[in-house]
């Protein structure tokens, strides 16, 4: 059988929830392909295996094939390919308790991302890191990412959708709990009746799909969230649906959070004892699935239960159990980190020997090759703006009039950062580079392909947008606005916020736009700042 024919039946398998088989036929792909010498077949083998590695609980394994994939791609230059393997490698890397490294590697695949300007890859990258936060405990900052990726997530096939709507059910199941603690009860109820309906379309799309694995978990998630609601039957309906689907499918860990959910409601209905038993039951399943968070979860919740029968020598047991668990996790975490290590360090010795081959091989190219490499490196420094990437002042001189020589009209719009003497006074000029460089990547995630986003210098940005007059050109650059407005400044520094101001005008012949612009500008920010004004 041929690499693409396994590929193909692996990922038929994948979609089937049939996942051992699955990485079974996956391996087979990528030990065919390496024969073969198909570094592009062997990393699309090796990403399924990872993909199908992380559902039974292989992580270590899955971040392994996820590496060698990586390689495979970086060898071939393909930066579509390995933002997607990034993305994936987050989410092994997650479930071993290694977060800071699946936020690394997922700050790698969206500067990919971005630089290919690819919208399905930063859904996935904004996904994927809600996903990660929400691991962390911060379900606030998850929602933020999960709902950015929602609103991208338009026109992507059912296994995208599926996987966004689930996600934000599964944030929701945290979060509506916390905002109640707050008092924020209408966002909690907003927020609640927003995820029924999410949850209840992605039930809708794993059974369409007719994979078990995801109908599971979504009735799950369902589960939990009719509780919250007060329906306490029809959670109880879900919640057994979606334990007998992990049952006929050998889903361990599915089981184990299906009975957990299960006690958590009949503890809302003060059945404590039927309660206990519940949490012991789950207790078993997790240990057997080695879901050693999951264990820990459980624990912690057995001992308040037992609290509450005032069974208070089994709460101080679990409770120590817990501690215990907790601590073991920690050093399992530093063993893993070891493991990959001398992993990583052998796969880069390989890939150092091929790379000395490589250019032992090319020292015949001439002085002429190197000069015009030299070249071109200086071209694009001399056009390119060093802290955020994006065109200078230089290139826009360049580019600008011969995009107002084209047949489309032309809008040209001057951004400027409002109070940004403010940003370096108060927080530093390293706070104050960082706001420009995240400022240029909501630009640059916020326009089209045929669009220009540049820095003109200091505060000062410029967006021309190609076929658009002033009233679409506005509520464009409302957009921008609004996102800089709303993006989380917390995470940079405490305290900060930003916004920005935009002055519009339409290049007309020679005349580019430019004086006009900036004279709008500056009526945005006599006007009160954070504003566009275009007429």
């Amino acid at each position: 059988m041929t690499v693409e024919l396994l590929l193909a039946r692996a990922e038929e398998l994948r979609r089937a929830g049939d996942y051992r088989a699955g990485c079974e036929t996956a391996q087979r792909a990528a030990d065919l392909a390496r024969a073969g010498g198909d570094g592009a077949g062997q990393a699309e083998a090796l990403r399924s295996l990872a993909n199908q590695l992380l559902r039974i609980g292989r992580q270590e394994e899955a971040v392994t094939a996820c590496r060698q994939a990586v390689a495979e791609l970086e060898a071939l230059n393909d930066g579509a390919g390995l933002c997607q393997v990034l993305t994936l490698q987050a989410m092994p890397l997650r479930d071993l308790g290694m977060h800071e490294e699946a936020l690394e590697v997922l700050a790698r695949a969206r500067d990919i991302a971005q630089a290919l300007g690819n919208r399905d890859l930063l859904y996935w990258v904004h996904n994927r890191t809600g996903v990660v936060h929400g691991s962390m405990g911060d379900h606030e900052l998850s929602n933020v990412y999960l709902s950015q990726a929602l609103t991208m997530a338009t026109g992507m096939d059912d296994e995208a959708r599926f996987c966004i709507l689930n996600n934000i059910g599964d944030n929701a199941t945290y979060e509506v709990p916390r905002l109640r603690r707050l008092g924020e009860t209408d966002r909690a109820e907003q927020m609640l009746g927003n995820a029924l309906i999410w949850v209840a379309e992605a039930l809708r799309l794993a059974r369409s799909a007719g994979n078990p694995f995801r109908e599971s978990l979504s009735l799950d998630n369902y589960g939990v969230l009719l509780g919250l609601a007060g329906d306490l039957d029809a959670a109880a309906g879900h919640l057994e649906q979606s334990r007998v689907i992990a049952v006929d499918a050998g889903y361990w860990s599915l089981e184990s959070s299906a009975l957990q959910h299960q006690a958590r409601l009949r503890l809302l209905r003060g059945e404590c004892d039927a309660a206990v038993d519940g949490l012991l039951l789950a207790l078993d399943r997790a240990r057997q699935a080695g879901e050693k968070p999951m264990v820990m979860e459980i624990l912690r919740e057995l001992s308040e239960a037992y609290e509450q029968i005032g069974d208070f020598r089994e709460a101080l047991r679990c409770y120590r159990g817990f501690h215990d668990l907790e601590r073991e996790l920690h050093n399992q975490v530093a063993a893993a980190k070891a493991r990959m290590a001398a992993h990583y360090f052998e796969l880069d010795n390989a890939r150092l020997e091929a790379e000395n081959a490589r250019l032992e091989a090319e020292l015949h190219r001439t002085s002429n090759m190197e000069l015009a490499a030299a070249n071109a490196v200086w071209q694009r420094q001399a056009t390119e703006d060093a802290l955020t990437g994006l065109p200078n002042r230089r290139s826009v001189d360049e580019r600008l009039p011969v995009l107002a020589a084209g047949a489309a009209p032309l809008a040209v719009a001057v951004a400027d950062v409002d109070l940004f003497k403010q940003v370096n006074d108060r927080f530093g000029h390293p706070v104050g580079d960082e706001v420009l460089r995240r400022i240029a990547a909501i630009f640059l995630d916020g326009v089209r392909d045929t669009d220009m986003v540049a820095r003109l210098g200091g505060e000062e940005f410029l967006v021309a947008l190609s076929g658009s007059g002033l009233g679409d050109a506005r509520a464009a650059c409302d957009l921008l606005r609004a996102r800089v407005a709303a993006y989380p400044w917390e995470q940079v520094a405490e305290g900060l916020s930003v916004t920005i101001s935009f002055g519009i005008a339409e290049a007309t012949g020679a005349d580019l736009g430019m004086g006009l612009a900036d004279q709008r500008l500056y009526e945005a920010k006599r006007a009160g700042r954070n504003r566009v004004h275009a007429h």
